[in-house]
């Protein structure tokens, strides 16, 4: 959207433009970030305790805030990422439910407050300010489609302001849709959050001066977009100029074809079509690359840009990959598809850790009982990859518009290329497990190469040569992944220069 038709619509929605401008990180920048996401309760208290009790299945507080994150940046710095994903930070319902606390954010009863359970406005902006001055980015997660259970402030049709009383903030009055604000699409059940009337032009300037208001006071570069699935299209034109910021809308679907239109809306989207066909190839040597390969190809004639879809393999609200396999050897190779594979990566905390938690709320494990380790191997190995990531980004400004081809598959494995010619990565994955090794033999147009050419598997710093005819053979020892970068002579791959560029050990 340009920076004219986002002046237009803002000065149309009534907000100050003077006082909310409309530059911000570009979605182009956004596409060289890699995100962590954190769920504020679960990653880090103020006293940075790493033995304070916190049981998933429990559903309540255990005592994670903003500082407490603060004092943890170096920790997911350390992994390579460049921007962090919090939990919604909007009052929540106090007591609880019988689905537990509102620990995780997404049971709002005051939008024009912050949760005082994870700081102050002093600590939210201290956190924005911290990111920012370590070259990083601070994303919220943000709810418009529903409000919480319980709470029904009457709205009355009271204009209200980013800095309004308490009694203007959008809340239901009833369990009806005869205040007008409950959306005729779902009636509020006992069970069922409350959907807001996201259609109603009064709810939409809400809104709109809610989010122009905490981007501009906490510096915000990103939104997560929860439920955006459930809010009519016509909202986001308005609300994404408010914002002035990159949209990534969490679109929870497995299709393709339903996925890819919102991107017409907003920014990005969470890549869930490729989630699904990850998980199920590489849970379990028993199954196939075919689902994956062929689902890759559908979603590339679909998707309107790739290199913004959110690429993910764990998040809050599904099962931990650790829940479906523990062979390590499957784990990263699924890590490192989703990493390399278009698109921004994304890592739930926990990941790093091989954290096992099956649905909610098991999924929600609290990160200081891993006692923030920066030698595990998973933590060593996503570090790698945001690493290589970021080198080849570096090294040529065009690759992440590039789109990366499957040039190689077969039952058990799938070789990725993306990049231009002399800079590109070739990346061979496998789901035999770590007890088995299996071998790729690629043509010379799967690799793009001459006769003769050095890469090195930047993960292992192991040497490889093409054939005569630039083909290769690739070994996949103990059902690990490669990931192949040209060996050139500015940027020699011995071995101690491996070890020194990406910090392999």
């Amino acid at each position: 959207m340009g920076i004219l038709h986002q002046t237009l619509i803002l000065l149309a929605a009534g907000i100050d433009i003077g006082k909310h401008g409309v530059s911000a990180l570009s979605a182009a920048e956004w596409r060289k970030q890699s995100i962590y996401q954190v769920v504020t309760d679960r990653f880090a208290r103020t006293d940075l305790s790493t033995t304070a009790h916190c049981n998933p299945a429990d559903q309540v507080y255990c005592g994670g805030t903003w500082r407490g994150l603060i004092s943890k940046l170096d920790y997911i710095q350390g992994m390579g990422f460049t921007s962090v994903w919090i939990s919604p930070v909007v009052k929540q319902i106090d007591g609880n439910s019988k689905d537990g606390s509102s620990y995780h954010g997404y049971w709002a009863e005051d939008i024009w407050s912050l949760n005082s359970a994870f700081g102050t406005e002093q600590d939210l902006k201290d956190l924005s300010e911290a990111l920012h001055s370590r070259g990083m980015y601070l994303m919220l997660d943000i709810v418009t489609n529903h409000m919480a259970y319980m709470g029904c402030r009457d709205y009355a049709g009271r204009e209200a302001t980013p800095s309004g009383m308490a009694d203007h903030y959008l809340l239901i009055s009833s369990m009806t849709s005869s205040q007008g604000l409950l959306s005729d699409r779902k009636l509020m059940t006992g069970s069922s959050l409350p959907d807001l009337r996201t259609g109603d032009e009064s709810v939409r300037r809400i809104w709109n001066q809610w989010v122009a208001g905490i981007v501009s006071k906490y510096s915000v570069d990103g939104l997560r977009v929860d439920s955006a699935k459930h809010v009519e299209t016509s909202f986001w034109p308005g609300f994404s100029a408010a914002a002035g910021v990159f949209l990534l809308g969490e679109v929870y679907h497995g299709d393709p074809s339903y996925v890819a239109p919102y991107q017409q809306y907003m920014d990005g989207v969470l890549d869930y079509p490729s989630y699904y066909w990850i998980r199920r190839a590489f849970q379990s040597p028993s199954n196939t690359m075919g689902e994956l390969v062929a689902g890759l190809n559908t979603l590339r004639g679909a998707a309107r840009d790739l290199s913004l879809y959110g690429s993910f393999l764990e998040n809050h609200d599904i099962e931990r990959f650790g829940f479906l396999t523990r062979d390590v050897a499957l784990v990263k190779n699924a890590i490192a598809f989703t990493m390399l594979k278009d698109g921004i990566p994304i890592v739930y905390q926990g990941q790093e850790h091989l954290y096992s938690g099956d649905k909610i709320p098991n999924n929600r494990e609290a990160i200081w009982l891993s006692g923030y380790r920066t030698d595990s191997e998973l933590y060593t190995w996503i570090a790698k990859l945001n690493k290589i990531r970021s080198r080849v980004i570096a090294q040529d400004s065009r690759h992440l518009t590039y789109d990366s081809h499957v040039v190689y598959s077969d039952d058990h494995i799938i070789a990725m290329r993306k990049g231009h010619a002399g800079f590109q990565l070739i990346s061979v994955f496998t789901n035999v497990g770590s007890s088995t090794s299996d071998t790729a033999t690629l043509s010379s147009s799967a690799t793009g190469l001459g006769a003769n050419e050095a890469l090195v598997d930047v993960m292992s710093c192991t040497a490889f040569t093409t054939d005569t005819n630039g083909g290769l053979v690739v070994t996949l020892a103990n059902g690990l992944p490669r990931v192949l970068h040209r060996d050139i002579p500015t940027y020699r791959h011995d071995e101690l220069d491996c070890y020194n560029e990406f910090g392999n050990k």
